[in-house]
């Protein structure tokens, strides 16, 4: 990849960035009007008044304008406009009216058959050096891996910034991958402009939050970083292209994972709210929203590092960032206490004898 592939792929993501910026403000008034408001109902929400979803029509537009002035016509950019046109007509709509999971579901699956109409689908992989032909299971594959990271994207997004900024991270990551790669600069200029939208967008999005981009943001993003990721890294012919973005989306995946078998295993609908998500467990460990989303940017950064790692075929640092981080994750889980059953510490002990002296 050329110096001036890259200086042009800069400055796709900064107009997507003031697009996306500029249009953010809009789209909340729009929200208010549409009567798109997330109303804290349960202790699911950690937000304590009624917020503007729809946030995600910033992104959304952040992307596809700028698509049309620096990105070329290909079957990914073709699939990105239909299918992702079709998925925000979809959040849209849930966002106003709280549609049922499987009309959600089966739009999805709709939607992630464009992108096999384009003949985009993961035909192969490979591991450790060897290739795995998919066959006549490669269409299947592709759409679950769609279908799949799709609702990922969406399930984490329970806290402010935590989704927009965990996108951002990953979208970033899979820059990165592509520059080293440098095979496919048109999917490069892509994947820039999706980082650039959801920049632009986190501002607001930050806590406390002035928006939500609710599902019309999680389930575009995490529909175009599918399809971006098929093009960007699961057709090159590396020695780990199928690790890589495991790597990049190991948070997401696994989260939503352990979610469906959670709840699978309690009798109730995979698709059925809870409160298990990780973020809720570090939050009930008496952590605020700032600090859950900076321990989980910084987890995905190093996952996203690793993965980068691994692209330049420097096998054992890659391995060596991921043992970092599990063990900085571990040390972070060991010293974290639930509130509810934490002993006192002896800051709790000193401002107790505080409080008794201050008692009549």
């Amino acid at each position: 990849m050329s110096y001036i592939d890259i200086v042009y792929g800069i400055a796709a993501m900064v107009c997507a960035f003031l697009i996306a910026f500029t249009t953010t403000p809009a789209v909340r008034v729009l929200a208010y009007k549409m009567g798109a408001i997330d109303i804290p109902t349960d202790n699911r929400r950690m937000h304590k008044k009624p917020v503007p979803r729809l946030g995600g029509l910033a992104i959304y537009l952040g992307f596809v304008l700028t698509t049309f002035i620096f990105a070329d016509v290909s079957p990914t950019l073709i699939t990105l406009w239909l299918g992702g046109s079709a998925i925000v007509l979809l959040g849209i709509l849930d966002d106003i009216f709280r549609l049922r999971a499987i009309v959600k579901l089966v739009i999805q699956i709709g939607v992630a058959g464009i992108a096999v109409w384009q003949g985009l689908t993961v035909e192969r992989i490979t591991v450790a050096g060897m290739t795995i032909e998919f066959g006549s299971f490669a269409i299947p594959i592709t759409m679950l891996w769609i279908v799949g990271l799709t609702n990922a994207i969406n399930l984490i997004d329970g806290l402010d910034g935590l989704s927009c900024g965990v996108s951002a991270i990953s979208a970033i990551s899979l820059l990165l991958v592509s520059v080293v790669l440098g095979e496919n600069p048109a999917t490069t200029v892509l994947i820039a402009i999706l980082a650039g939208s959801c920049l632009g967008f986190l501002p607001f999005n930050s806590n406390p939050a002035k928006i939500f981009m609710g599902d019309t943001g999680a389930l575009f993003l995490g529909y175009t970083l599918s399809v971006v990721s098929i093009t960007g890294v699961l057709k090159m012919h590396t020695i780990v292209s199928f690790i890589i973005p495991l790597l990049i989306f190991a948070f997401p995946i696994l989260d939503t994972a352990f979610a469906f078998t959670r709840r699978i295993l309690h009798g109730k609908s995979p698709f059925s709210p809870d409160r298990g998500h990780l973020h809720h467990r570090l939050i009930d460990m008496g952590l605020n929203q700032k600090q859950v989303v900076a321990i989980l940017y910084s987890l995905c950064a190093i996952l996203g590092l690793s993965a980068i790692m691994f692209t330049a075929d420097k096998l054992w640092r890659a391995g060596l960032i991921v043992a970092i981080g599990l063990v900085l994750l571990i040390i972070n889980f060991a010293l974290l206490k639930n509130p509810n059953t934490r002993e006192k510490t002896g800051i709790d002990q000193m401002t107790n004898k505080n409080d008794d002296k201050k008692a009549p």
